[in-house]
């Protein structure tokens, strides 16, 4: 066997393994929160020695941070008609809960523990924030217009995803929508109150 088909053979072992300690990490901090998850359960659940998770990730904060990496890929709003950007952020957040379970754990552990709602405030200051600036008409309430969009938006997936509250889970998303969008156009575009 040649060195670069045995090095191959090893960095794919080693993306598995990787993968392998993310899936189980989100999983048991979305389940345990980030104080009680240990390096050792993630270990455990992925199938793997502890000193292998601290290869990769570090220690558990490092392991933390890798579990929970998100980019929101937020539409950029000022390329939208004014009249349709609390539409727009709405179906891209359904799309998004929907389709990455990385959103859960994180919420999960965000109203858990301060680990996780710091990482939930830095996605809000580096994520919401500049996307709330493009439409805002006055810029000295972009923070508290961002707050006021990031709280009905958690306030959605705390219920629908992490609560799984039955008429939450029930709605259909393009009721959401329509429920939904009107108010973050209003809290993103109106005039100050």
């Amino acid at each position: 066997m040649s060195d670069t088909a045995a090095d191959t053979r090893r960095a794919r072992r080693s993306d598995a393994t990787r993968v392998a300690i993310l899936d189980a990490a989100r999983e048991r901090f979305a389940a345990d929160g980030y104080d009680r998850a240990t390096i050792r359960a993630i270990a455990r659940d992925a199938g793997i020695d502890p000193s292998m998770v601290m290869r990769y990730y570090g220690n558990k904060e490092g392991l933390f941070a890798a579990a929970v990496a998100v980019d929101l890929q937020l539409p950029d709003l000022s390329a939208l008609p004014r009249p349709t950007v609390g539409r727009a952020l709405v179906t891209h957040f359904l799309g998004v809960w929907e389709e990455n379970e990385v959103m859960t754990a994180l919420l999960r552990v965000g109203v858990a523990g301060q680990a996780g709602a710091e990482r939930m405030q830095g996605i809000l200051r580096d994520q919401v924030l500049p996307v709330a600036r493009q439409v805002c008409p006055d810029p000295e309430q972009v923070p508290a217009r961002a707050v006021l969009v990031a709280s009905q938006l958690l306030g959605l997936a705390l219920t629908r995803y992490v609560l799984r509250v039955p008429p939450a889970v029930a709605l259909p998303r393009e009721e959401i929508v329509a429920w939904l969008a009107p108010t973050l156009q209003r809290y993103l575009t109106a005039p100050r109150p």
